[in-house]
């Protein structure tokens, strides 16, 4: 990280609005030890842009195991795209064990599904993070309420380690789901193949399916719970600023 030149608040400021590319352009200009985090349809476009900036550009997804097939050919359809050594994250075996040998594969139907995102997803994000200056995230604000006061850049408390000022930023935050598809379709981007079966936000294939017309797309996610609240613990910031405004 370039120190002589970043400073949050009037980065968070000069970048308030902008297009995407502007965004990742400062992201990269500022940091140099950073990544992209790849899940989804979003990522892919922000990977599309980014490695024209910065082809050796650092992406990791995480896999919890629980994946649909669709999402697997996904990730290494966007490998072989973009020539990248995309990084896959798993969870500690130890950890995914006992809770599977106490409370069995689908424990997250009856106590919520914090207990197994933690393990399956917010472990293996905290350790790749620990390593990391900065990342990127293709979150939006119209996904969802938790979502609406994102900015482009932001100080991601919530996941960094002990002493790490940890840097995320959203380039796609000022962009509707319309925007992130016209640009798909104009640049033929790889996407989840689950799209076109109505799934629109895709997570674990148990904790996922897909809406009916005029649904909102994150009432997909994690059905069976019941609020608007619907976050896995990657962005636990969005929850927690939610919490406060509510």
């Amino acid at each position: 990280m370039d120190n002589s030149t970043f400073n949050l608040e009037s980065l968070r400021t000069e970048l308030a609005g902008k297009n995407p590319r502007l965004v990742l352009k400062a992201a990269l200009a500022h940091f140099h030890n950073l990544a992209i985090s790849f899940s989804g349809s979003e990522d892919v476009v922000l990977i599309d842009m980014a490695v024209q900036i910065r082809p050796d550009i650092r992406v990791f997804s995480l896999d919890t195991g629980r994946l649909h097939p669709e999402t697997y050919r996904l990730m290494e359809a966007v490998r072989k795209r973009y020539d990248i050594a995309l990084e896959i994250m798993t969870p500690q075996p130890n950890e995914l064990e006992r809770m599977i040998r106490q409370k069995g594969l689908f424990s997250f139907y009856e106590d919520g599904h914090a207990e197994c995102c933690g393990i399956r997803k917010v472990e293996p994000l905290r350790r790749v993070l620990s390593t990391l200056d900065a990342w990127i995230t293709g979150q939006r604000r119209d996904q969802s309420l938790t979502r609406s006061e994102l900015a482009e850049v932001e100080a991601d408390e919530s996941l960094a380690g002990p002493g790490q000022a940890l840097i995320k930023f959203n380039p796609l935050a000022n962009w509707t789901s319309a925007q992130v598809w016209d640009y798909i379709e104009a640049y033929d981007v790889p996407f989840n193949e689950l799209h076109r079966r109505g799934y629109v936000s895709i997570g674990c294939e148990p904790c996922t399916r897909s809406i009916l017309p005029n649904q909102h797309e994150r009432e997909g996610r994690w059905w069976w719970e019941t609020g608007g609240k619907k976050e896995c613990g990657l962005h636990a910031g969005n929850l927690s600023d939610a919490i406060s405004e509510n």
